[in-house]
């Protein structure tokens, strides 16, 4: 578990605020329609956007009190939480305190996020009461359960609840399933649209990795000269995605591709992928340090880099907003939606220059 505070993560901060990304907007749309040359210029500079500015809402409190309790303790959402940070610091420069516990359990489980969840409702100590859903059809009732008891409920991060859930607003990627599928395009192209293809899921029930898995699906069926051999869960780990991707190969000496649908995954298929010697193209989701090293030496094909800063801080931005008793509309929108950039072997060094520190 863990208690996040501005203190934490300071240094860090201080060394992305170096790396100089260019800035975007919280509201713009994935890069879609792009061609697929546009798509594979470099595009690291505009992936994650950590010069990002507090709106002109002035909040109606000088302290808030919030809760967010996420899928798994792991490095994504260390990034989120920087977002969430620099948030907290910009609204203390205006005279407004936040404080607010970050928690999540070390292996994903819906029983424990709404055991959480529970517990955060009964204190009545937050103002607002943040998920990033475990697993949608367990947790969007336990959300309309808190609502109704009068509790102001969000959704953060990568899984929003239910299309019903009476969560008043979602902060986070609002495009999982077109994120599997730019990926698996990209896979199909580069395999010449023949070949048996293999997919890493995450979690059984988690929103986010299922919509990206099910765009995967609709993706290869497209193509008939393309076969999905396999759909295997890792539970985000990447030991487990190791094992599985060595099963894979040994069960399929010619298989030809690895989708990976979430930031564990690729890591692990590179790992097995490496260790074997195997001719198979790996694509895959987010920034860690490894996959993004694998990227830069061919192993991993691309990767789809989510902006965890931006998510963490709007969640913060839209929390302010809620506990004001605020709706979506002109101040926010029910979906606050936030950028994937697909990124090839070119944007590697770049991203580890910007994201890490390393120069090659």
């Amino acid at each position: 578990m863990k208690k996040r505070t501005l203190v934490l993560l300071m240094l860090l901060c201080a060394c992305f605020y170096m790396s100089g990304y260019a800035q975007g907007s919280a509201e713009s749309e994935t890069e879609y329609e792009a061609s697929d040359e546009t798509q594979k210029e470099a595009k690291s500079s505009f992936a994650v956007n950590f010069e990002r500015s507090l709106d002109s809402y002035i909040p109606l409190k000088n302290h808030y009190n919030f809760y967010f309790t996420y899928k798994i303790v792991h490095p994504w959402w260390d990034a989120v939480a920087l977002g969430i940070e620099e948030a907290q610091r910009q609204l203390l420069e205006r005279g407004v305190t936040v404080t607010y516990e970050y928690m999540a359990p070390e292996v994903t489980s819906a029983q424990d996020q709404e055991m959480r969840l529970r517990e955060a409702a009964a204190s009545g100590d937050y103002d607002v009461i943040g998920a990033d859903v475990a697993d949608e059809a367990l947790i969007s009732p336990v959300l309309d359960e808190l609502a109704e008891k009068g509790n102001k409920v969000m959704t953060f991060s990568s899984s929003d609840a239910g299309g019903d859930c009476r969560r008043i607003a979602y902060v986070g990627n609002t495009h999982n399933y077109e994120d599997g599928a730019q990926l698996t395009e990209a896979l199909c192209e580069k395999l010449g649209y023949k070949g048996k293809v293999a997919i890493l899921v995450g979690v059984e029930g988690a929103p986010c990795h299922e919509e990206r898995a099910q765009g995967v699906k609709d993706t290869i069926a497209k193509y008939s000269d393309m076969e999905i051999v396999d759909v295997a869960y890792d539970q985000d780990s990447i030991d487990n995605a190791y094992q599985l991707t060595k099963e894979f190969l040994e069960r399929f000496d010619d298989l030809a591709g690895i989708v990976c649908c979430n930031m564990s995954n690729p890591v692990g298929a590179a790992r097995a992928v490496k260790e074997t010697e195997a001719d198979v193209v790996i694509v895959g989701m987010d920034h860690d340090k490894e996959a993004l090293e694998d990227l830069r030496d061919g192993i991993i094909y691309c990767l789809g880099i989510q902006d965890c800063f931006s998510i963490g801080f709007d969640t913060i931005q839209v929390a302010v907003k809620i506990a004001d008793g605020q709706l979506p509309g002109d101040l926010f929108p029910e979906k606050t939606q936030e950028v994937t950039t697909l990124i090839y072997q070119d944007d590697a060094e770049e991203m580890l220059a910007n994201l890490y520190g390393v120069v090659q």
